[in-house]
């Protein structure tokens, strides 16, 4: 259990996919000027992560292990995320319309964010077990969330605040990404 825990915990802090890895920046810039849409966006990913790593798992080891083409796993899981991502899309469109407004262009960019992608590929590579990778994937996609909300948070409060005129906009927001990255790189230790 505490090997679950570490890992659950790794994936959100210390290995936090946005401020530690760089990966997904398109959908955290893009969205975090609202933080209602970045609430939504981050459960949208979890969830998309999540499922896209159950199948990915489920596809890898019983369909491309077997038949000795694991070489396509990269497309095969493109394919995977990028259907499931346009079935979300559908529902979301069809049942909550102001969320899928909200999100506009962001929600199709799911499907080709990296993070989406890398997650169920570093299981794989990582040799993950079936829990491992659930645990894994829900603490990526948790990562993801604290990330963008805390963007959001901040970049709302900019709102408030005397942003120098060469600053305003996407100036300010990569230098408080800066900051946020460094408070989470302090999460990782210091190597001696």
């Amino acid at each position: 259990m505490n090997d679950y825990l570490l890992l659950f915990i790794g994936a959100v802090i210390v290995n936090n996919f946005v401020l530690t890895r760089f990966l997904g920046l398109c959908i955290f810039f893009g969205v975090s000027k609202n933080l209602k849409a970045s609430v939504g966006m981050g459960m949208a990913v979890t969830s998309v992560i999540f499922i896209s790593s159950i199948f990915a798992y489920g596809v890898y080891n019983f369909i491309l292990v077997p038949l000795h083409v694991t070489f396509l796993t990269t497309i095969v899981f493109v394919l995977l995320i990028a259907s499931f991502v346009q079935l979300l899309e559908m529902v979301i469109r069809r049942y909550l319309p102001a969320l899928y407004k909200m999100w506009g262009i962001y929600l199709l960019l799911i499907a080709t964010n990296c993070v989406v992608l890398a997650v169920p590929l570093i299981n794989i590579e990582s040799n993950f077990s079936f829990a491992k990778s659930l645990v894994n994937a829900l603490g990526s996609g948790v990562g993801f969330a604290v990330a963008i909300i805390l963007m959001a948070s901040l970049r709302e409060k900019l709102r408030l605040a005397e942003v120098p005129k060469p600053l305003e906009g996407l100036g300010i927001a990569f230098i408080v990404a800066g900051f946020l990255s460094l408070s989470f790189f302090g999460f990782s230790g210091m190597i001696k």
